[in-house]
């Protein structure tokens, strides 16, 4: 019950605090949130796939494109007979779309898995950006399609309210028949076929539903931005998302926040960092991220997920500690 209590009041900490900045912080500072907003719902699709059934990707960057991609095309091209909030309009879409996408990946991956399973979609993270390089006709190339620019109080509002939606869509599969499938299928494929699971229909829709969270957070960074653009959904992408989800710790909805907010200042903070004996300021971030990340792992092993855990675990010890003075007056 008291870690159940911790829980609760975790939770109800973090949407207060979610609920009440917007108040208090500038239009840049809103912005800001929205954009972590953006790594929130894609690291929450990452975690039902490789956190709840055990399979490994690498290439969450594309499925981001492919929903990123799709907002801005109907955009471009259809802006007209969508209603007024077409560009919002275009979020289920970009969902479908990389839902479709992941199943696609996800059914030659059912013969795949650890190494093998990370180099495919590995591979997936660089065709897609690829293909949107080459075919400028229709993506636009590296100049890329543009949207209209968005306020930072709109971009929180959005992204906070999506964000929501994703975390109760994700807390709802978890907690019937779907998450439980998923559970077995990460503790033993045999033991849950045993059981009555059908494994390739579950790995191919955990896929999928992971691929459509990530097609939403891809939606949402092309309409904060303002453009849809092949370099913006690079290989470091999916990297930084893989990165995001291990500090949120694997398997666990409670820490999501944390690894979206450290992706976020991660990438803003290698960027903006200059070291001197490398060769250019563009290698910069991948090393800084890199020692961060081995930092961080060295000091919270489980992620903040793991954290929460062993404060729960010390909060339910304390009433058997014996009192001070040994009980007497």
């Amino acid at each position: 019950m008291k870690v159940l209590a911790l829980r609760l009041v975790v939770i109800a900490a973090a949407v207060a605090v979610i609920v009440v900045l917007p108040s208090h912080l500038s239009d840049y500072h809103q912005l800001v949130g929205g954009e972590i907003a953006i790594f929130f719902i894609a690291i929450l699709g990452l975690d039902l796939l490789t956190g709840y059934t055990g399979q490994i990707s690498l290439g969450h960057g594309a499925f981001m494109a492919i929903g990123g991609y799709t907002t801005a095309i109907l955009y471009r091209d259809h802006a007209d007979a969508l209603p007024w909030h077409s560009t919002l309009s275009t979020i289920p879409a970009a969902a479908a779309a990389s839902f479709a996408l992941g199943v696609l990946v996800g059914i030659p991956a059912l013969r795949l898995s650890g190494a093998y399973l990370a180099l495919a979609t590995f591979s997936v993270a660089l065709v897609v950006p690829a293909l949107a390089n080459n075919y400028t006709h229709f993506s636009g190339g590296r100049d890329g399609i543009f949207l209209p620019i968005r306020t930072g109080h709109w971009s929180y509002i959005v992204g906070w309210g999506l964000a929501g939606i994703t975390l109760l869509l994700a807390w709802l599969f978890l907690r019937g028949r779907t998450g439980r499938a998923w559970r077995g299928l990460r503790d033993s494929d045999t033991a849950a076929s045993s059981a009555g699971v059908d494994i390739s229909v579950y790995k191919t829709l955990a896929f999928g539903i992971s691929a459509a969270f990530a097609g939403v957070a891809g939606s949402l960074f092309v309409l904060i931005s303002g453009i849809a653009q092949p370099d913006e959904f690079g290989l470091l992408l999916s990297v930084e998302l893989f990165i995001g989800a291990a500090v949120a710790g694997l398997g666990s909805l409670w820490g999501v926040v944390v690894g979206a907010a450290f992706v976020y200042f991660l990438r803003v903070g290698a960027q903006g960092t200059s070291i001197a004996y490398l060769d250019s300021h563009k290698y910069a971030a991948p090393v800084l991220q890199g020692a961060a990340v081995i930092l961080v792992m060295f000091l919270l092993p489980g992620g903040f997920a793991g954290l929460l855990r062993r404060l729960g675990l010390l909060a339910a010890r304390l009433p058997s500690l014996p009192p001070v003075g040994g009980g007497r007056d």
